[in-house]
């Protein structure tokens, strides 16, 4: 689809009400293959521009590029009653479109989600001396294939080049750490106050036993627990790490499913 002068790639499958699931960093749509079958509605999943199948123009890939070109997504193909469903940044991204479109959300979800200015205290150790890396100039330029190695290598085969790899680079330097950077901050903040203040949209928080590199710990689901309205979290007794959807998407896919026949009722799940 053509958005803002380049192109953004997206699946969408099924009928009737939409829910779309936004990827972090740094991988794609693909991350929700494996969920998106056993979920009612019409199920949408963009690749983030300058990630995926979409273009790669000239930008800043800042946190704000990424919303502008996720409105005019949004925009192009039309769609309300909404529910989001968001892991790492696309959680942001969901809670941000959520915000500034309250009219168009019916709800939203989250696992492994960027929900909250930290600092860098707060964030896991590994994962603080990680970012401290990716942050420092040079350095983290140099370490952007070890941040992929993690993954399965269909992701690491999206980015082959360190000029694919900026905006990587960038959403790792965007991490809300020690007050910066602060136009990041500032937004989250702002989503956080109407994830706050809205009762009457529903929220989903799914869980797990940590594993390496879990972003959520337990702190943090009790600090969104008592700030944000109306959210319900399901913790699974089972350990996974930071990219719940590639390893537990079952589990994922079930309590969605759940969640949403509340959400919406009556829909039905594909057979």
């Amino acid at each position: 689809m053509k958005v803002l002068g380049s192109t953004m790639s997206y699946v969408d499958t099924g009928s009737g009400a939409p829910i779309v699931f936004l990827h972090g960093n740094p991988t794609s749509s693909r991350l929700w293959r494996n969920v998106l079958p056993s979920l009612p509605g019409r199920r949408l999943a963009p690749d983030l521009i300058g990630m995926g199948g979409s273009g790669r123009p000239p930008i800043e890939y800042s946190f704000a590029d990424h919303a502008r070109y996720l409105d005019a997504w949004f925009d192009a193909l039309e769609l309300s009653d909404v529910v989001l469903v968001g892991h790492d940044w696309g959680g942001a991204l969901a809670a941000d479109w959520a915000s500034r479109h309250p009219g168009r959300v019916r709800g939203l979800a989250f696992t492994e989600a960027v929900l909250k200015p930290m600092t860098w205290e707060e964030f896991p150790p590994a994962g603080a001396e990680l970012f401290r890396a990716l942050k420092t100039p040079g350095v983290g330029e140099s370490m952007m294939t070890e941040f992929l190695a993690g993954l399965p290598p269909e992701y690491a085969a999206m980015y082959p080049t360190p000029e694919s790899r900026i905006p990587l680079l960038r959403w790792a330097r965007s991490m809300p750490l020690g007050g910066s950077p602060s136009p990041v901050v500032s937004r989250i903040e702002a989503f956080d106050g109407w994830l706050a203040a809205t009762p009457e949209v529903p929220k989903l928080l799914i869980t797990f036993e940590p594993g390496y590199s879990t972003m959520l710990t337990p702190p943090m689901i009790e600090w969104l627990s008592g700030t944000f309205a109306s959210l319900e979290v399901v913790h699974h007794a089972v350990v996974a790490g930071h990219h719940t959807p590639e390893e537990q998407p079952e589990l994922i896919a079930a309590t969605l499913a759940s969640w949403l026949s509340r959400v919406r009722p009556g829909e039905a799940v594909p057979a």
